[in-house]
């Protein structure tokens, strides 16, 4: 006997009780199907059709918005009253409004040669036109090198100042608020916000002031801005 493995037999009952509980989950299946599943299925599809029918009355909508745009809308120069500020032979710059432009950062080692570099080289008079870097880099390194690009800016005659603070309270608009308290942006008539990596184009003022000198009703300008972040 040795060698022999032993056998198991199974009862026959055991083969009718698994057929017996498969026939009862068909019937369970045969029965949840019609009143269930199918009626689920058949909501899926009237969902999807809806969906479907609304994604295509959006594209509908957006076409005809566009085509009226393309047709009746109108350029600012055309809606609101617009002239170039030119130099006067007897005035001279002072034609022109005193302009702040602020620049908020906080440890911007990549893009801050560029937004000064953008700031510095707007076509405006110098002598009407304040640059003011607000620094919040907790980054001693960074500080070091925006504030040496400011310096290396005011020696070639930008009127820039860096400016830094104890603390962040308030974070970025923290900053622009503390910048506004500056004695020496009290006569600023106008303010330009430009983020650490905005690349204002040279004429941006040029192109954006007149609208706030010529209508006083605008309050603010919001413009079309290139940007570098790496």
């Amino acid at each position: 006997m040795d060698g022999v493995s032993p056998k198991f037999v199974l009862p026959e009952t055991f083969d009718g009780v698994k057929m017996e509980i498969t026939g009862q989950l068909g019937m369970i299946w045969e029965l949840v199907k019609a009143p269930v599943i199918v009626p689920l299925l058949q909501l899926a599809v009237y969902i999807c059709l809806l969906m479907s029918l609304m994604l295509l009355c959006e594209r509908v909508y957006m076409g005809i918005v566009i085509v009226l745009v393309k047709l009746f809308w109108k350029k600012p120069e055309k809606r609101y009253k617009f002239e170039p500020i030119h130099d006067d032979e007897e005035l001279g710059s002072s034609n022109f409004p005193v302009v702040l432009v602020q620049i908020p950062m906080f440890n911007e080692r990549e893009v801050y040669k560029l937004s000064i570099g953008a700031a510095s080289g707007l076509s405006w008079p110098s002598d009407r036109l304040v640059i003011q870097v607000l620094d919040d880099s907790t980054d001693p390194t960074v500080k070091q090198m925006v504030e040496m690009e400011c310096q290396r800016w005011a020696s070639k005659g930008i009127n820039i100042t860096y400016q830094i603070r104890e603390n962040r309270v308030g974070y970025k608009a923290g900053a622009l608020k503390e910048g506004l308290k500056r004695s020496y942006v009290k006569h600023c008539e106008y303010v330009v916000i430009f983020d650490a990596d905005f690349q204002p184009e040279p004429d941006f003022l040029r192109r954006s002031i007149p609208f706030l000198v010529h209508n006083p009703n605008i309050a603010l300008v919001q413009a079309r801005w290139r940007f570098g972040n790496n």
